[in-house]
Formats: C-alpha cells, sequence, structure tokens
C-alpha cells in the first residue's frame, strides 16, 4: 500500500495539549508524524508538518484534521521529500532593527537564484543600550552554479545600507 504524503499547516490560540491532540489525530489514521517545524508567537500556536500516511487514510485524516476545534489545519498533499541538490548556505544578520530588512535581503537572494529553505527572526534589546536589535538566521539553498563571490558582494553593499552585519558561509 503507498503512502500519501501530507504537508499541515497548523494555527491556533496557544495552549498546552495542542501537540498532543494533532498527534493523535495523525496517529489514529496510522499517519506517522516526519518532520515540523512549530512555534509559539504573538499567543498563537504555528506551525507545519509532514506526514506520511496510507493512500487508503488521506481523505479521512484531511477530514478530521478540518473538524479539530483547537487549530485551523490546511493540508496539501505532497510529493515525497528528496535531497536537495546543489549547494547549502547558513546566513546570519543581525542589526539595528528597521523597516524592509528581510525584503532587501531576500530580494538579493532571489536574484542569484538562492532558495530560503529555513528563517528564522526575533528582536531584542540590544545589551548596553535600549536599541532593539534585528536578528535573523537562515538555511539556504543554492544551485551548483552560483557565483558566491557575486552574492557575497551585493550582501556586503546592502549590509552598508542597512547598516547590519550579514555573514554568509557555504555548510555541508
Amino acid at each position: 500500500m503507498a503512502d500519501s504524503y501530507l504537508i499541515l499547516t497548523v494555527i491556533g490560540a496557544d495552549r498546552p495539549g495542542l501537540v498532543g491532540e494533532l498527534s493523535a489525530a495523525i496517529a489514529a489514521h496510522q499517519g506517522n508524524w516526519l518532520e515540523s517545524s512549530m512555534s509559539h508567537l504573538a499567543g498563537q500556536f504555528a506551525g507545519i508538518v509532514r506526514v506520511a500516511v496510507p493512500a487508503t487514510q488521506a481523505e479521512a485524516l484531511k477530514s478530521a484534521l478540518g473538524k479539530m476545534a483547537a487549530l485551523k489545519v490546511m493540508a496539501e498533499t505532497a510529493g515525497e521529500k528528496s535531497a536537495p541538490a546543489g549547494r547549502r548556505l547558513k546566513l546570519a544578520l543581525v542589526g539595528h532593527d528597521r523597516i524592509g530588512i528581510v525584503r532587501e535581503v531576500s530580494q538579493v537572494l532571489a536574484r542569484h537564484a538562492v532558495n530560503v529553505e529555513k528563517l528564522e527572526t526575533h528582536t531584542a534589546s540590544a545589551p548596553m543600550s535600549a536599541e532593539t536589535l534585528f536578528h535573523a538566521q537562515a538555511e539556504l539553498q543554492a544551485g551548483s552554479g552560483l557565483d558566491a563571490r557575486a552574492l557575497k558582494a551585493e550582501l556586503e553593499r546592502i549590509s552598508d545600507e542597512l547598516m547590519v552585519d550579514i555573514t554568509l558561509d557555504e555548510t555541508i
């Protein structure tokens, strides 16, 4: 029996037990929780989950998830995960918080055909002052033909304009 792969996006008012309710619904339909990323943001629980479920159970699982009272769940059918080809990069950014930082950096990445696979951001007070600093960590994927020197040069240019520090490293 072939598996179907689903990508679930979930959001709801945060409280204890939400992950348990979600995992119980998945398990009740012989679903296998493969990977996820979840966060508490502004009193809300938000996440994305990839599950494998027997093809004969996929529609029933989608229906059960749609009836969950505490969570809004959207389910999309996805293909089986394949290993990304190309180069893996890690970007770190820190600087004074201001409007447009994510937009400017993401536009540079897009111009160089670099895909943002994971992005985590937060703001925090600077250690020696009350100024707010913006922090970002990103995991990136690029084709093997990436001109890393040109990408770094363009990121350095915008880091000066935005008054932020950006580091870009290749990972294994």
